[in-house]
């Protein structure tokens, strides 16, 4: 498994993927022998996570923010590595990879082309993503994406033929009990006492749009809060900016990084899910916020309509007065999706994903 984006804390969905998928295919297939190649923080992480026990662990020199070693790491030692070791298959989990792997079998997984439909990056790296991207996709003997919708955008965008494509849709990890979690001190720390919150979950990023949550903010009740909780990039000012200029700062938390424990509590005490994103490969965090019993309120963009099915509120991503709508019907909706949510997310499971996931390595050692 190439994990070379892997910089723990902060590596957001691939990081998520790479410890679902990894564990639940060590579950599957006991013997496969399994190697995950990853950064010397990567490495370092999994060991004291227990890894150790169903995978080796191998560090290539590089971290995922240095550019040209990280370059020189995934284009050049790794498959270099591949040959010497003879996998079977590689398996590069986070859209790039290997443009070019002679003597081995490759499966990339394509989350999505977002990048290449919304602005995420600057110019050049996105010029630089969108060949790496491609070329790795057409090195692959075989490819996995994580819904249908995503594929289909994928090989709109790239040229690609579907047929190449395995579904397996994302596991999700089952939400721990509540006893233990620390609700009343989060509750005290971000000041939601007597409020109901509206939680958002995702790094602050253009194309998250979690600023059509804060437009929708002043036609909702005075009483709503809108907690955004995610890594603060650059866009985090914008949205500062945006609720100052709308007169509801004092209705907006915002809350970086947590720790697990922390966010498990504000998904407990949260009132309903907003998730106002203009592109995804999967949308976890709704399947997530389901499985806890949480109303969701989210764009209507395919994927999400394929993840969410009936179980969601669906609104117009451009459009506050759609989402201040749905965002009133998902705080109406508690008693419903209490029940009928984790029932809908019952049916994510790792395991599934696992064995989807096989399936593709099988047709790659045929191709």
């Amino acid at each position: 498994m190439n994990a070379l984006f892997l910089d723990p804390g902060v590596s957001g969905g691939p990081e998520t993927y790479l410890r679902g998928l990894a564990p639940a295919i060590a579950r599957a297939r006991p013997d496969v022998e399994l190697t995950v190649v990853t950064t010397h923080s990567g490495a370092t992480t999994l060991a004291a996570d227990g890894w150790t026990d169903f995978a080796r662990i191998v560090a290539l020199n590089c971290e995922d923010g240095q550019r040209l070693r990280r370059q020189v790491a995934e284009q050049i030692k790794l498959p270099s590595l591949a040959r010497a070791r003879r996998f079977d298959v590689l398996h590069s989990l986070a859209s790039i990879g290997p443009v070019w792997t002679p003597g081995v079998r490759h499966v990339v997984t394509l989350h999505d082309v977002t990048f290449m439909h919304q602005k995420t990056f600057g110019p050049a790296t996105t010029a630089g993503m969108k060949a790496i991207v491609a070329g790795a996709a057409r090195d692959a003997d075989a490819l996995l994406s994580g819904t249908a919708a995503a594929r289909d955008d994928v090989c709109a965008t790239l040229g690609l033929d579907p047929a190449q494509f395995v579904v397996a849709h994302h596991g999700r990890r089952p939400a721990p009990p509540a006893e233990g979690l620390p609700i009343a001190r989060v509750t005290a720390e971000h000041d939601l006492a007597g409020r109901r919150v509206v939680l958002c979950v995702g790094a602050k990023r253009p194309h998250k749009n979690q600023g059509l949550l804060v437009r929708a903010l002043p036609s909702l009740p005075d009483d709503v809060v809108l907690a955004l909780v995610g890594h603060p990039e650059p866009y985090d000012r914008e949205l500062r900016e945006l609720a100052e200029s709308l007169g509801v700062t004092g209705r907006v938390r915002f809350i970086d990084y947590v720790p697990d424990a922390d966010l498990e509590a504000l998904f407990r005490l949260a009132d309903a899910f907003g998730f106002p994103t203009l592109g995804e490969g999967f949308g976890l965090p709704v399947i997530e916020a389901l499985d806890r019993g949480l109303p969701v309120a989210c764009s209507s963009i395919p994927v999400l309509r394929e993840v969410g099915g009936d179980a969601v509120h669906l609104f117009d991503p451009y459009d506050p007065a759609s989402a201040a709508a749905a965002v009133s019907g998902a705080l109406l909706d508690g008693d419903r999706i209490r029940t009928a949510g984790p029932a809908w997310a019952a049916r994510f499971t790792w395991d599934a994903a696992a064995q989807a996931t096989l399936d593709a390595y099988d047709r790659a050692l045929r191709a």
